[in-house]
């Protein structure tokens, strides 16, 4: 093994379900066996699909703009801006949006990896198999 650097142009995988400039960077299809790093731009009243993680949790790091996280588990709303850190446990039902004049733009993911996201998002890998947790 050794250290794996990327390029979000070159090496992310389009996820339209999370935003129209949703990029999956690192996850399962380069080879990460546990982490999952998206690079997330969303448009002024962009938002993603209500979703939730059912083995994974959800960590954002705000890089830009303003928005909501929505947690429809709990019935609850939360501004958000740039330098914000949202934390989304397994299973929530949760939304992100964009509610400011600029493009919120975000990095982050479930971890472990969420192999149904990825295969809605056309992304076909399989989950690791013991042995290679193993060989971590």
């Amino acid at each position: 093994m050794a250290i794996h650097v990327f390029d979000i142009e070159k090496d992310g995988v389009m996820t339209p379900i999370i935003s129209k400039d949703a990029r999956l960077i690192v996850g399962p299809h380069n080879g990460s066996i546990t982490a999952t790093l998206n690079y997330v731009q969303m448009q002024p009243g962009e938002q993603n699909q209500p979703h939730s993680h059912a083995e994974s949790e959800d960590t954002i790091f705000l890089l830009a703009g303003k928005g909501k996280a929505v947690d429809f588990t709990n019935d609850k709303e939360y501004d958000i801006e740039a330098g914000c850190v949202i934390h989304v446990p397994i299973g929530l039902k949760h939304t992100i949006k964009s509610t400011g004049e600029e493009p919120m733009i975000s990095v982050g993911g479930p971890c472990p990896p969420d192999y149904n996201l990825l295969r809605m998002c056309g992304i076909d890998v399989a989950p690791p198999t013991e042995k290679m947790k193993g060989d971590i």
